[in-house]
């Protein structure tokens, strides 16, 4: 098989249980069960320009990627994509998956207007920061993440409208408090 055989769609849900195979290749401790998969894969298709993709040849799946294209009030209202989730089956890296799917998921980004496409990997994935560079991918600024309910030392209290202590809560100011 090569990359010229391949093709790149959008997912269907028939295709959740080979988009997960491949995702446990990469982590088996991260999979999902198809349940769980079919209910993101639900919630996915309410966003617009947020889509599973996958590359096949001769019905088989072989790799995966989701393209993320956002609207932005930054940079002139210039959108921007987020390519995630990328994975190539073990049996068939080295053929040019990868790199036709990429071609596909920027050539998408370009189609609607981004004025970028960022991605992020593993520390830990070296031989994917070396494919991501090749394709012409730099190292940019710096990416931070956190857990969201994790205490990240704030010195204000934000409340919700409809929370305790919110504006149309049980109690409280109809701001954020200091604490």
């Amino acid at each position: 098989m090569s990359a010229s055989e391949l093709i790149i769609r959008p997912a269907e849900p028939a295709d959740l249980p080979a988009v997960l195979a491949l995702y446990r290749e990469l982590d088996a401790e991260d999979a999902l069960d198809v349940a769980e998969a079919r209910a993101i894969f639900e919630r996915m298709a309410r966003y617009p320009d947020y889509t599973l993709h996958v590359g096949e040849a001769d019905g088989t799946v072989l790799g995966t990627f989701t393209l993320l294209v956002m609207d932005n009030m930054a940079h002139r209202g210039a959108r921007s994509a987020v390519i995630e989730a990328v994975a190539v089956a073990a049996a068939a890296q080295g053929r040019g998956i990868g790199r036709a799917m990429m071609d596909a998921a920027l050539a998408m980004a370009r189609e609607k207007g981004c004025y970028k496409a960022s991605l992020s990997t593993r520390m830990s994935r070296e031989g994917a920061h070396a494919f991501y560079e090749s394709l012409g991918f730099e190292r940019h600024g710096y990416s931070y993440v956190t857990e969201p309910g994790r205490d990240v030392g704030a010195r204000q209290r934000v409340v919700m409208p409809g929370q305790d202590g919110g504006p149309g809560g049980p109690s409280g100011p109809d701001v954020a408090e200091r604490v």
